[in-house]
């Protein structure tokens, strides 16, 4: 079970690139994937090949009229069942005996 944080804009596009953002988000939201949207990026959760085939969608639909994407990508593999997403905002919440206002 794979946790993949990405954000992925395109440059050259001006300040806000909201629109483009949105477009990702679309399809993030489409493919079923269990994911959390964040100000600085989105996580996605799942099988290696299910989350990387939702950030090659994104890549393909913004590069199809942007022609520079920066993309940042970081992974965190662990063999077992999926629902980290919540599990480890749990756990620590746990451990300080109180919820965090996340």
């Amino acid at each position: 079970m794979v946790l993949l944080e990405f954000s992925m804009a395109p440059f050259a596009k001006g300040e806000s690139v909201s629109p483009f953002v949105a477009r990702s988000l679309d399809i993030i939201d489409k493919s079923g994937v269990p994911y959390q949207l964040t100000p600085m990026g989105t996580i996605l959760e799942g099988e290696w090949n299910e989350v990387m085939a939702v950030v090659t969608a994104c890549f393909e639909a913004m590069s199809a009229d942007c022609d520079r994407v920066g993309t940042q990508i970081k992974i965190d593999y662990r063999a077992g069942p999926g629902g980290r997403l919540q599990s480890k905002l749990e756990s620590v919440q746990q451990k300080l005996g109180r919820t965090l206002s996340t």
